[in-house]
C-alpha cells in the first residue's frame, strides 16, 4: 500500500509530541506542512532558513528517529524554504536541503547595496537639542537590557533566537522587519535593547537607534512646525538598525504613519535592520495603514508568551545574582508561583521584599514574603494560577511536583491529579484544555471526568472531604 506524504508526517508528529514540551511542538512543528514523498524522501515545507538551521541543530536525531520508524533505513527528509523577503516578488521561491547539509548560497535573501552612504552627514539630529553639537547618534539603549539577562525559557525561545540572529547579521536575514510583540510587562522592550546592543558589541561602525512610537511622533510633530520634514526623514535614512518600540501607538495618525513607511521603505531596500515591538501582532493592529501593516508582515513576527514557572524562577534567581542577594529557595518559589503573567510585577515584588527586609532590618522568610505579595497584588484582581495550586496539592500529600506531570498510575498520585484537576477548574478562569495541558498534557475529557470523581468522592468519603476542605483554605488563604 502507498504511503501518503500526511499521514507519514502525522505519525512523525505523534512520536514528536511525546519528547518535547508542547510549547516547542507548537513552536517548531506546527508550522510545518508535508509536501510530498516519494523514493522514501519525505519533503517538508519550512517558512525560513533559519527555521530550517534551528531544527537541523535541536531536533536533528528525533527528526532521524521518526523518519527512520516511518519509512525504514532509507527514509530521508528534505526541506522545502519557503519565504517572501522582496519587494517585487510576486510568488514565493523554494530551496531544498538534505538533513545535514546547508546550503549558505541563498541569492534570493540578497538584499540591494547601499549605494548612498554618508551623502547626509550634515542632516540635523531631532535628538540633538539645537545649538549643541554632537558627532554620533545617542543610541537611546539601556547597557541592563542585554542578551545575558534575558532568561530564555520556552515562553520567548523564537524571539529571543530570531533577535540573536538578526543581531549577528543586521538587514542580511530573512527576519527584516522583526516584529516583537506580547501582552505588557513580558519583555519586548529588554528584547529590543538587547538586539540594539548585541549589534553595536558586533557591527561597531553600524549606527542603532531605539525610539518609542512617541518619540518618533513627537519629533514628527515638531519638524512639521519647523518645516523641516526632509531632514527628518534623511536622518532615519542614515540608520543602520531601527528599532521603534510599540508600533501600535502610531495607530490612526495618519500623517506619521506615511513619513514611518517611507523611512521603512528606504532602509529595507539599502539592507538596513528594522525591528519593532507591539502589543499585538500584525493582524489583530487596528488603525495603522493596509500597506503598513503588509510590510510587517515581510519578515517574522514573533510572540513573548507568559513565564513558565521554571522561567520565572529563573528570572529572579537572576536578578538576585546579579544584585549579590541571597533568598531563601522557599520564598523565591513562592514568589514565582503566586505572580504569573507579568514578568515587570515579578521584579517589583522582588523589590518590595528586599526594602521592606533592608528598611525594617528582618530576615527575608516566607511569612514576609506572603505578607509583602498579599498588599502588592492586593491591587491587581490577582488570580490564583494553576501551578500554584499543584504546589500547594503535592506539597499537602507530600509528593514531588514532577509526580502530577508523570504519566503513573500510582492511586496517590491520580488523586493529587485530580484534586488539582478540581481547584483548578474551580479557582481559575483556564479552560479545561489549559488545565489539562498543565496536568500531564491531559485531554478536556480527563479534566472533566477528575471534577466529576472529586465531586463524587466529596459526597461519599468523609477521609476525602476532609482533604478537600484542608487544601480549600491552604490554596485560598
Amino acid at each position: 500500500m502507498k504511503k501518503n506524504c500526511k499521514a507519514v508526517w502525522e505519525n512523525c508528529l505523534n512520536v514528536i509530541k511525546d519528547n518535547i514540551s508542547h510549547q516547542s511542538f507548537k513552536t517548531w512543528f506546527d508550522p510545518i506542512k508535508p509536501v510530498k514523498l516519494a523514493d522514501n524522501v519525505l519533503t517538508i515545507q519550512v517558512p525560513s532558513q533559519f527555521f530550517y538551521e534551528w531544527l537541523e541543530e535541536h531536533y536533528i536525531t528525533l527528526l532521524k528517529k521518526t523518519i527512520k520508524k516511518e519509512l525504514g533505513p532509507e527514509g530521508r527528509l528534505e526541506y522545502s524554504i519557503i519565504m517572501d523577503n522582496s519587494f517585487n516578488a510576486n510568488h514565493p521561491y523554494t530551496v531544498k536541503f538534505p538533513t545535514a547539509k546547508k546550503n549558505t548560497s541563498n541569492p534570493a535573501v540578497a538584499m540591494p547595496i547601499d549605494l548612498n552612504r554618508g551623502a547626509s552627514k550634515d542632516i540635523p539630529n531631532p535628538f540633538i537639542i539645537p545649538g549643541l553639537k554632537k558627532i554620533k547618534v545617542n543610541s537611546q539603549l539601556n547597557e541592563n537590557y542585554s542578551f545575558e539577562n534575558f532568561i530564555e525559557g520556552d515562553c520567548n525561545r523564537l524571539a529571543r533566537s530570531a533577535g540573536y540572529a538578526v543581531a549577528g547579521n543586521p538587514g542580511k536575514t530573512a527576519f527584516n522587519p522583526l516584529l516583537i510583540y506580547s501582552s505588557v510587562g513580558l519583555g519586548k522592550t529588554h528584547l529590543a535593547h538587547a538586539i540594539g546592543l548585541e549589534v553595536k558589541n558586533n557591527f561597531p561602525e553600524k549606527t542603532v537607534l531605539y525610539v518609542t512610537s512617541e518619540q518618533f511622533t513627537n519629533q514628527y510633530i515638531e519638524a512639521v512646525r519647523n518645516n523641516n520634514q526632509n531632514d527628518f526623514v534623511h536622518f532615519y535614512q542614515m540608520i543602520d538598525v531601527l528599532i521603534i518600540d510599540d508600533i501600535q501607538f502610531l495607530a490612526n495618525k495618519e500623517k506619521t504613519q506615511e513619513v514611518y513607511f517611507h523611512i521603512f521603505n528606504h532602509l529595507h531596500q539599502n539592507s538596513r535592520q528594522l525591528v519593532i515591538t507591539s502589543d499585538k501582532p500584525p493582524v489583530e493592529m487596528e488603525g495603522v495603514n493596509a500597506r503598513l501593516l503588509s510590510r510587517f508582515k515581510w519578515g517574522l513576527a514573533a510572540d513573548l508568551q507568559v513565564p513558565d514557572l521554571e522561567t520565572r524562577i529563573a528570572i529572579l534567581e537572576n536578578k538576585l545574582y546579579k544584585d549579590g542577594v541571597e533568598m531563601p529557595r522557599d520564598v523565591v518559589e513562592y514568589l514565582a508561583y503566586s505572580i504569573t503573567t507579568n514578568i515587570r510585577e515579578l521584579e517589583g515584588a522582588l523589590i518590595s521584599i528586599l526594602a521592606q527586609s533592608s528598611l525594617n532590618k528582618k530576615s527575608i522568610t516566607l511569612e514576609l514574603a506572603k505578607k509583602m505579595i498579599d498588599k502588592f497584588v492586593k491591587n491587581t484582581s490577582r488570580e490564583i494560577s494553576i501551578d500554584y495550586i499543584q504546589k500547594v496539592v503535592c506539597d499537602y500529600f507530600g509528593l514531588p511536583l514532577e509526580a502530577i506531570h508523570s504519566k503513573t498510575r500510582k492511586r496517590e498520585i491520580v488523586q493529587a491529579r485530580q484534586l488539582a484537576m478540581y481547584f483548578a477548574k474551580k479557582l481559575t478562569k483556564a479552560s479545561l484544555a489549559t488545565i489539562g495541558l498543565h496536568c500531564g498534557n491531559k485531554d478536556h475529557a480527563t479534566v472533566l471526568h477528575a471534577c466529576r470523581t472529586v465531586n463524587n468522592l466529596i459526597e461519599t468519603d468523609k477521609q476525602f472531604r476532609h482533604y478537600v476542605e484542608e487544601l480549600d483554605k491552604k490554596i485560598t488563604l
